[in-house]
């Protein structure tokens, strides 16, 4: 069954409302972009991003935020420190919680 195979991020509460469709394809993403140098990620990321828009993906910037988090939570350090350089180099900062202003 697919279900064995997935990812303990994909089944946190912070992903609950996300469809099943980019959960997976997140996953793929996820997957097979581990390990890779940044040089490597971004060339990849590149045509799976187009890959996502020919499959009509679209993120919402909830879900992105959402998906990175629950990633991110599930992650071994060195996972971390080359999520957040990926993040950094494209542009899409994961926000840090902010204390609301007085």
């Amino acid at each position: 069954m697919e279900n064995e195979s997935r990812p303990a991020w994909m089944a946190d509460p912070l992903v609950s409302e996300i469809p099943r469709q980019k959960l997976d394809f997140l996953g793929r993403l996820f997957a097979d972009g581990h390990g890779k140098s940044q040089k490597e990620m971004m060339a990849y990321l590149m045509p799976m991003m187009k890959k996502a828009k020919q499959e009509n993906l679209t993120f919402t910037p909830q879900e992105m935020s959402a998906a990175i988090a629950a990633i991110k939570k599930h992650s071994s350090e060195e996972e971390l420190k080359q999520i957040d350089q990926i993040l950094k180099k494209s542009g899409h900062n994961a926000p840090s919680p902010q204390p609301p202003e007085a």
